[in-house]
């Protein structure tokens, strides 16, 4: 199937109640239905977000098929899906490369300014470069579609007095409606489960889509998100008391101090045009400016900490003070559109990208005497469920810094889509990166070639077979012992399926068996250093190897009837055994939305979660390695929304239905979330 873009929105005719979209550029950056996409593809629209009350891109990826989580603390969580640590981010297409070290508020981002957010599971290197072979999340902004003045003005209370106000306002700024415009603005107050915890946060987002011709349009955008915590905590608390048993504190535990805090701020500027030939072909341009940076005051409780049982003595830490600058400039330009090839027709896409990156991060430490805490047990006190965090502030070290980074990738990439005959086509595609680093962790450059093929069959009109190799890369900078850096590690996925589509491709199902490989990842050579010199020398060996099968089914069962169902299974394991075991291996995500036919106004749903046992080795107050386990354990949810007039609606919503207490994080113990609710106003006009 070959599917015509007439508009720079591929979804302007998508029917917005819908959990299902008709066509995506997932993937390939060829418009095509999911269906013909031979990779995993799941995405969430703006109504199941509404639905579900998922606020965040943290909220929509702990709620995505195949995708797992670390919540490391109140502020940082980390994501995985088939085993791996998923890294790679972009927005409207564009690659944002985001490390695992530093906490620039990503994951917090608001959602009421995306359209949707799409997550392709498995290598992606064809359109996102360097990365790790988990998945990409897509997340894809609202644009200016709307030539009448319209818009949502919603108010929220819930536990924990959270308070959120969100208005999105579209309007058209001449007479003709060519030229458009909308803001979507909010702000968010709440305290939280965890003792003198607070977060402020606000953002706003502004869009001008004009229409040049009858065939271009060119869009101008910012995006300002800001996040205000107070009192978060840095990793958990205590997993072992000094005698060697198992810690058991209350959940409302805050082992923050009352001097500490994180604030994050994010802005991005962005233009797009897109022009529409005649022939079906179109042309994409992109230019991108990101400023993302973070303060905080930490105080970090936990991990060799080992009070009392009885006295609550004995626990010790260490505070740090830090800061950073994350700054992303991108440009990304592309065709795509059909061709004819001895009496056949296909599609084509092909483009060329720069971006570059330069992240610079520094930190303050308490001037304290070498290989001793700043922070003693006489200072911490009695750390029990009645500790308050009333601590004197340490004395901060000169600042010094962590990283001064500039990542550079020129990309040139295609792909083209065959119709070898009626029911089969090849998608074969590759992208050619060169990619350099310059600063503190030493200067390299690596050119590399990621090759992309996909096999479709289409068994008849609903089900279709499906077989892909995908790749990736990312280089390291560790140094063999005669100073050359290592080869990048590789990522290698293997795909092969089945996919349908009922109802007009409202409702698709993918079942998929999936191999992944991970390769040329660096490890220290003992005893071995660079050109003997004092810097530890590495090769390179074998990485995690992963296999398993995934099953989604998404979209519109009847026109009354909603719902999204992902099931995983994989198991993952490196040439030390079980790989993340920390991370579950069998996973069941459920969410439903049904309006009752005999009273049109009512919607109720709900939803329910369930993993299976993790692991995580931990150590214990005598030195042994001892494994701590998190039980299997089911989440549930409810919603009902009642429209109580054409322009005013009520929604409810209650999270952790039967208040199961689970930890989310074992190498410091780090609570999930309690059982919440929330009651919401909408007001349409």
């Amino acid at each position: 199937m070959v599917v015509d873009a007439t508009t720079g929105s591929d979804t302007s005719a998508q029917d917005k109640t819908d959990y299902q979209v008709k066509t995506t550029r997932a993937g390939t950056k060829l418009l095509l239905t999911p269906r013909d996409v031979p990779q995993s593809v799941s995405v969430i629209t703006q109504q199941r977000m509404q639905d579900q009350q998922l606020q965040t891109v943290n909220d929509v990826l702990n709620n995505t098929t195949g995708i797992t989580s670390e919540q490391d603390d109140s502020e940082r969580s980390y994501y995985y899906s088939r085993g791996f640590q998923l890294t790679n981010f972009t927005f409207d297409g564009i690659p944002t490369s985001m490390g695992d070290s530093w906490n620039f508020g990503d994951a917090a981002s608001d959602t009421a300014i995306y359209d949707r957010i799409e997550v392709v599971r498995g290598a992606t290197g064809l359109m996102t470069g360097a990365g790790s072979p988990a998945a990409s999340v897509n997340m894809i902004r609202k644009r200016a579609d709307s030539k009448e003045f319209t818009g949502t003005l919603n108010a929220s209370y819930g536990s924990w007095n959270k308070q959120r106000y969100v208005a999105d306002i579209s309007a058209p700024l001449n007479e003709s409606g060519t030229v458009r415009g909308r803001v979507i603005g909010g702000y968010q107050n709440q305290d939280g489960w965890l003792d003198r915890y607070s977060k402020n946060t606000k953002f706003l987002y502004g869009v001008i889509d004009a229409d040049l011709t009858d065939n271009t349009t060119l869009s101008l955008g910012y995006d300002y998100q800001d996040a205000d915590t107070k009192n978060p905590t840095w990793g958990g608390n205590p997993v072992f008391y000094s005698n060697g048993s198992l810690t058991h504190y209350n959940r409302s535990l805050n082992s923050s101090a009352d001097w500490t805090y994180y604030h994050t701020t994010a802005r991005k500027v962005y233009a797009d045009l897109v022009h529409n030939f005649d022939n079906g072909w179109s042309v994409f341009l992109n230019g991108t400016h990101a400023e993302n940076t973070f303060s905080d005051k930490l105080l970090y409780v936990g991990y060799t900490s080992y009070p009392d049982r009885d006295s609550g003595e004995g626990a010790d830490g260490y505070g740090s003070m830090d800061r950073g600058k994350r700054e992303l400039t991108s440009v990304d330009g592309y065709a795509s559109g059909p061709f004819e090839l001895l009496g056949r027709q296909h599609q084509l896409m092909a483009g060329v990208s720069y971006s570059r990156q330069h992240n610079v991060t520094y930190s303050s430490d308490g001037i304290t005497d070498q290989d001793a805490y700043d922070i003693s047990p006489s200072d911490i006190g009695v750390f029990n469920n009645n500790w308050n965090g009333n601590i004197a502030e340490p004395a901060w070290g000169d600042w010094y810094q962590n990283a001064d980074d500039v990542v550079r990738q020129k990309s040139a990439y295609t792909a083209a889509r065959f119709s070898l005959a009626d029911p089969l086509s090849l998608i074969v595609g590759a992208r050619y990166t060169q990619y350099s680093t310059d600063g503190s962790s030493g200067n390299m450059d690596k050119n590399n070639i990621t090759p992309y093929a996909g096999l479709v069959y289409d068994i008849n009109d609903t089900w279709s077979a499906y077989a892909s190799y995908t790749s990736i890369f990312q280089p390291q900078t560790y140094r063999d012992s005669s100073g050359q850096y290592l080869s990048p590690v590789t990522g290698k996925s293997y795909e092969t399926g089945l996919k349908s589509a009922w109802y007009d491709g409202r409702l698709t199902a993918t079942v998929a068996i999936f191999r992944i490989e991970q390769n040329n990842v660096g490890q220290e050579e003992n005893g071995v250093y660079v050109n003997n010199s004092s810097e530890q020398a590495y090769t390179t060996t074998k990485g995690a190897r992963s296999k398993g099968a995934e099953f989604e089914l998404n979209g519109a069962l009847t026109d009354n009837l909603q719902m999204t169902f992902g099931a995983t299974r994989y198991v993952a394991r490196d040439s030390d055994g079980r790989y993340n075991p920390n991370q579950p291996q069998t996973v069941f995500k459920l969410f439903t939305r049904y309006q009752l036919p005999m009273l049109q106004e009512l919607t109720v749903g709900g939803g329910v979660t369930w993993q299976n046992r993790v692991f995580e080795d931990d150590t214990a107050p005598d030195g042994s390695t001892q494994r701590v386990y998190q039980s299997s354990y089911p989440l549930a949810n409810l919603f009902a929304r009642y429209q109580v007039t054409k322009q005013v609606s009520v929604q409810a919503n209650i999270a952790n239905l039967f208040d199961r207490t689970y930890y989310s994080y074992m190498n410091n113990y780090v609570y999930g979330e309690p059982r919440n609710y929330s009651v919401s106003v909408s007001y349409a006009f």
